[in-house]
């Protein structure tokens, strides 16, 4: 079979360790002029202190593209699925970092 090679085409290579993913079960999102961070934690219960699982920095372009993703992609899940309900907080967010924001 012929390869082609189209050039608007990526190769994504998933290693095995990335692929297991990362549990978050609370985001904290700043920004400066140039560039937004998600820093993705996992909260315990019962537990005062939480550390950040892992940390993502965007350009405010790619901010906005990701906000674009997931609110088309939730969109597709609530057909499908139904609507996503937000419960109340079940934990404190005033453990002592920037204010959460998602």
């Amino acid at each position: 079979m012929e390869e082609i090679n189209d050039p608007n085409q990526i190769n994504i290579e998933l290693s095995e360790e990335i692929a297991e993913g990362i549990y978050s079960n609370l985001a904290i999102i700043t920004h400066s002029n140039a560039e937004f961070v998600l820093d993705f934690i996992r909260m315990m219960p019962g537990v005062p202190k939480a550390k950040v699982k892992a940390r993502i920095i965007l350009t405010p372009q790619h901010a906005k593209r990701l906000l674009a993703a997931l609110t088309d992609n939730l969109r597709k899940y609530e057909e499908v699925h139904g609507k996503v309900k937000l419960e109340e907080q079940s934990f404190p967010l005033s453990f002592g970092g920037p204010t959460a924001q998602a």
